[in-house]
C-alpha cells in the first residue's frame, strides 16, 4: 500500500488530516525547557498565548533521525511504500534527518520503498502541495504520477505573507536588531516570499498592516494563473480578523474555486509570532492533472 506522510510544518486543517487519515509527524517545540509536539501535545491557541508572554522561552528544533525512524519503521515492517513530503530544506534540516533515518531502516529492511521529497514549501504552500497529492491519490493517480505532480507543484506554488511584529524575526536572526527596532518604531511590515530554493526572502517593506495585506493581494494579481480554477491556501497565526479580511478580498478580486484556511502551527509560528498572514497559489495551469483533481 502506498502511504503519503508529511510533517506538521504543512499546517493542514484538522478536517483534511482526518478525512485522509494523514500521518503528520509533529515538529518538536521547547517551552521553558519542556518538550512538546506541534499539533499533538500542544495546540495553536495555547501555544500563541504562551508566545505572547515574552518572559517565556520558546524555541523549536527539527524532527531528528530517531523520531523519523519511529515514524517510518512500522511502514517498513508492513511492506508499505511511502512518499514523505518534507518541510523545505531552505528553512530547516528536516530533509537530511529523514534521509539518515531512511539509511538506518534500509539496513534492516533493504526493500523498503521510501521516497523523501523536499517540497521547498512551508505552511500554507506546503499544505497546498500535500492536499493536491492526497486528492490525486484518492482519484487513482499512480506513485510515478504523484511524484511528477509533486515536482510540478513545488516549482509553481507561490508563497507570500506578512507578519504583524518584527520581534520574532529579530530574535531568530533573520533581521538585525538595529534595523528591526527602527522598522518596528516606524510600523514597517515586511512582505516575504519563499523563493525557488525554498528559502525566506523579503520582497519589500510597507508601512502599516492594511498596506501589507494589500501587498499580498497585489502579488497574487501579478503572478496567479487561472485563479477561478484554483484552490488557494490561506494561513494565519491565530488572527481571524486579518484572515477573514484577506479571504474576503481574495474572493471578491479573483473568484478562486475554493480557499483552504489553516492556522500556522508551532513549527513556524515560533519564528513569526501571532498575526502572521499568508496566501499561496499557483503561477501555472494545472490542467495536466485536472482529471485527478475534480
Amino acid at each position: 500500500m502506498l502511504k503519503i506522510v508529511t510533517d506538521s510544518a504543512s499546517d493542514l486543517p484538522r478536517e483534511i488530516i482526518d478525512r485522509y487519515g494523514l500521518h503528520v509527524i509533529p515538529t518538536p517545540v521547547v517551552i521553558d525547557d519542556v518538550d512538546y509536539l506541534d499539533g499533538k501535545t500542544i495546540q495553536t491557541k495555547e501555544f500563541y498565548k504562551i508566545l505572547d508572554d515574552t518572559s517565556r522561552n520558546v524555541r523549536t528544533y527539527h524532527i531528528n533521525p530517531a523520531m523519523f525512524e519511529d515514524a517510518f519503521r512500522p511502514y517498513a515492517e508492513r511492506g508499505d511504500s511511502v512518499i514523505y513530503l518534507c518541510f523545505s530544506t531552505g528553512i530547516a534540516g528536516t530533509f537530511n534527518a529523514a534521509n539518515i533515518a531512511r539509511t538506518n531502516i534500509l539496513d534492516d529492511y533493504p526493500d523498503f520503498d521510501l521516497t523523501i521529497f523536499d517540497t521547498r514549501c512551508a505552511s500554507a504552500g506546503f499544505g497546498l502541495l500535500v492536499r493536491k497529492l492526497l486528492i490525486m491519490q484518492e482519484h487513482g493517480a499512480s506513485r510515478e504520477l504523484l511524484l511528477e505532480a509533486a515536482d510540478f507543484y513545488r516549482s509553481h506554488i507561490r508563497h507570500v505573507f506578512t507578519v504583524n511584529t518584527l520581534a520574532y524575526l529579530i530574535k531568530g536572526g533573520r533581521l538585525s536588531k538595529f534595523k528591526g527596532n527602527i522598522a518596528e518604531t516606524l510600523d514597517m511590515k515586511p512582505v516575504l516570499i519563499v523563493d525557488g530554493n525554498g528559502s525566506l526572502q523579503v520582497l519589500k517593506t510597507v508601512r502599516g498592516r492594511k498596506k501589507s495585506l494589500k501587498s499580498l493581494v497585489e502579488y497574487i494579481g501579478e503572478f496567479c494563473a487561472e485563479p477561478e480554477k484554483q484552490l488557494f491556501s490561506l494561513c494565519h497565526g491565530e488572527d481571524e480578523t486579518a484572515a477573514h479580511m484577506l479571504a474576503e478580498t481574495v474572493q471578491e478580486t479573483f473568484h478562486p474555486a475554493d480557499i483552504m484556511i489553516s492556522i500556522v502551527g508551532c513549527a513556524i509560528g515560533a519564528h513569526t509570532g501571532r498575526g502572521i498572514v499568508g496566501i499561496c497559489f499557483l503561477d501555472a495551469s494545472e490542467e495536466k492533472y485536472r482529471k485527478y483533481l475534480d
